[in-house]
């Protein structure tokens, strides 16, 4: 029989930038993916898009989403030989059940791994900050499970130990008991002015806060349905959070900003946000790739020598012209005599990543600056160079030739509808989870209500602010039906969350 291999992976407690590096490469080589309901989606875009994927939350229906149900269908799974990776929640081995799980799989004598995670009682009072431990409040912590009953007879939890602890007290899954448990501790001794926090959806971007003491926190918590997913925190370290609570400082915070741009450039709009306390989904509309047809840009390249001019309009541009010089041998020498123009700052640093001078920048980083930018620094006849999108404007090309020069305008590479799942977007849309939505392209926009083909997009983003990353990709909003709520003035990814922080 062929056999596969479980790894066991934290997933962290939301935020997905708390997944180890570990478990990353985990999801990347797994065949099947077993996730848990606290699980965050992005993370699954990390795995393979032909790796399958297997929801066994607790509101599954049959017996797949029963514990018994889990074990079954992993031992089942490494048994056909496949890699797979059961992604839980936190940390698989507190109080997430990965000990039951690794113990069934060692019974069937399925290899396995454990790959620990970030768990929510570390993580959540971070986001909310609350340090578990500090020199002057707390030596220690003691994390406890709050899906016990507090009054059944047998309990596993020393209620007169916890209580007569020091240190700081952290209850997992305890918001349905909570009175309960905040009864047990006053009646074995701890003060019921102890104060107490409850942290829910801790480092989600719905991470909600409450504050209190032992004695008064669950009425706070009845008056504000204050419920489950949430960390309960007890002792004097919870007081902290007034000075130390860094991500309330941040601007976005709270926010879930949906980042349609091309992924390996999306990261970087991505990184920003982040930074600002945004939450990001990058959902790419737009994949790129090489002309379907390279001739066009090869005849260009056989007369390189004869321009006068090689105009770029993106980074992609100069990728794949590159790209194409390298894969025919050309000696990048031969464009010293050839002046070279960027539309903007981030396609100049391309083009000096390759050593060479860029002789043009405009100061609005749009296709009309260069023209009115370079009508001085043309002539009759000159012969000009536009390796461009499939979907770029012929608005260059033509007004180029306005000014007497000869323009080859050649595709150097391609804008494609990407993959993603619609969907799962469509459901985050319908429930009001994404907040902001950025363009950075008029492709992007196209490609984005082409996914939606058929759905009511001015009902699904009605609460929805849209950004875009200038003039041009408004117009394309604008004229499919979305609006511009949020138009960057520098049209970078630095001034799209200029803008975007600006209107916040």
């Amino acid at each position: 029989m062929l056999k596969g291999i479980v790894y066991l992976v934290g997933a962290g407690p939301g935020d997905p930038g708390l997944i180890t590096v570990k478990g990353i490469r985990c999801l990347e080589k797994a065949d099947v993916i077993v996730y848990d309901r606290l699980v965050n989606p992005q993370l699954l875009s990390f795995a393979s898009p032909e790796a399958g994927k297997i929801f066994v939350g607790k509101d599954t229906a049959g017996l797949a989403g029963t514990q018994d149900g889990i074990n079954s269908l992993l031992i089942g799974l490494a048994g056909e030989g496949k890699t797979v990776v059961r992604l839980k929640g936190g940390d698989p081995f507190i109080f997430g059940r990965g000990g039951e799980e690794a113990e069934a799989l060692a019974e069937a004598g399925v290899p396995f791994e454990v790959v620990p995670g970030v768990t929510s009682a570390v993580a959540a009072p971070a986001y909310a900050g609350i340090p578990l431990t500090h020199r002057s409040h707390a030596s220690s912590v003691t994390i406890v499970t709050g899906n016990e009953d507090p009054d059944k007879e047998n309990s596993m939890i020393a209620w007169d130990k916890i209580a007569a602890e020091p240190g700081t007290l952290v209850f997992l899954m305890g918001m349905a008991n909570l009175r309960a448990i905040c009864g047990q501790l006053i009646k074995h001794g701890r003060s019921g002015e102890t104060p107490a926090a409850l942290i829910r959806w801790g480092t989600w971007a719905e991470q909600e806060f409450l504050q209190g003491t032992l004695a008064d926190i669950a009425s706070k918590a009845e008056r504000e349905n204050f419920k489950n997913p949430a960390v309960i925190v007890i002792g004097d370290v919870v007081g902290l959070n007034k000075k130390l609570w860094w991500l309330k400082k941040k601007p976005l915070t709270g926010r879930r900003i949906l980042v349609t741009r091309e992924a390996h450039q999306g990261e970087g709009l991505a990184r920003l946000l982040t930074e600002q306390g945004g939450e990001v989904i990058v959902f790419p509309t737009i994949a790129i790739a090489g002309p379907d047809d390279s001739s066009p840009l090869d005849q260009a390249l056989d007369k390189i020598g004869q321009y006068k001019w090689i105009i770029f309009t993106s980074k992609n541009g100069v990728k794949y012209f590159f790209k194409r010089i390298n894969e025919r041998l050309i000696d990048i020498r031969d464009l010293k005599e050839i002046k070279l123009a960027a539309i903007g700052p981030k396609t100049r640093e391309a083009l000096e990543e390759h050593g060479l001078r860029v002789a043009l920048t405009p100061p609005v980083y749009i296709a009309e600056e260069i023209v009115a930018s370079i009508k001085g620094m043309i002539k009759t006849g000159d012969r000009i160079l536009l390796p461009r999108s499939d979907k770029a404007r012929k608005f260059l090309k033509e007004a180029l030739a306005e000014l007497g020069a000869e323009v080859d305008d050649v595709i150097a590479y391609r804008t494609c509808a990407a993959g993603g799942d619609p969907d799962y977007l469509r459901r985050m849309l319908e429930q009001g989870l994404i907040h902001l939505i950025t363009f950075a392209s008029p492709s992007a926009v196209h490609n984005f209500v082409r996914l939606f083909g058929g759905s009511d997009l001015t009902a699904l983003i009605r609460n929805v602010q849209v950004a875009c990353i200038g003039p041009v990709t408004a117009q394309a909003a604008v004229e499919s039906g979305l609006r511009a709520d949020i138009v960057a003035r520098d049209y970078t990814s630095e001034g799209l969350v200029e803008a975007i922080l600006r209107s916040n």
